[in-house]
């Protein structure tokens, strides 16, 4: 394991003790209540929060996988396999936050009675299997790993071009701070959910970098 990769590696142990020390601090519910209140949430439906930086989001992390994709499939360099596979990477990341929020039993802040819901009582995600009374599949976020699903061209261009992988890799956190928030505010999300998904897609990404290096070489025929 390389230098950079072991700094990559140790990122992610610390990420995890971070994500503890913030679950065990129970400040998911006090940052909620600046947003919300018995009244529901101001900016569920704000342009802002909704159609900007929600939808808006989405449409844009399709847009750039869209132009990643194309630009691999017409690239014939060396480089190509290895782009492609980042790829699948990023698509595999944007289809396991989702498919772990189908077994989640939480449910969104906004379905809490405290914030205008009408059934659901909040409890904890990392108290698995007990539910709080609302229809759950609220954890992680989905919607925050239509940026961080993109830490990938990080680990693509980290090689070839370090200096335009760290930009990348600046704004896609950046993109995904605003995400969260947005739907932190909405309700839609405790921030909690959020540093989940993007610990969740930076370990996918370290242990497919990890399967990458030390994958054997091809046997030489002929």
């Amino acid at each position: 394991m390389n230098r950079v990769l072991r700094w990559e590696a140790a990122a992610a142990v610390a990420g995890l003790f971070a994500l503890l020390l913030w679950e065990w601090s129970g400040l998911d519910m006090a940052l909620t209540r600046a947003y919300g209140s018995p009244g529901g949430f101001a900016w569920r439906d704000a342009w802002l929060t909704r159609t900007l930086l929600h939808d808006g989001g989405r449409a844009l992390a399709w847009a750039v996988m869209a132009l990643w994709l194309l630009s691999s499939s017409i690239d014939r360099s060396a480089e190509r396999a290895r782009r492609l596979r980042w790829i699948g990477v990023s698509l595999l990341c944007l289809l396991l936050v989702p498919t772990l929020k189908q077994f989640a039993a939480s449910s969104c802040p906004w379905e809490l009675r405290e914030f205008g819901g009408r059934v659901a009582a909040y409890v904890p995600h990392w108290m698995l299997g007990v539910y709080d009374g609302g229809p759950g599949r609220c954890f992680p976020s989905g919607h925050a790993v239509a940026a961080f699903a993109f830490f990938a061209l990080y680990f693509d261009r980290r090689e070839s071009r370090p200096r335009a992988a760290r930009w990348w890799l600046a704004g896609v956190c950046a993109a995904g701070a605003l995400f969260g928030w947005a739907q932190l505010a909405r309700g839609a999300h405790f921030l909690s959910h959020t540093l989940w998904s993007a610990w969740l897609c930076w370990v996918v990404c370290v242990l497919a970098q990890t399967r990458l290096r030390w994958r054997p070489a091809s046997p030489v025929t002929g």
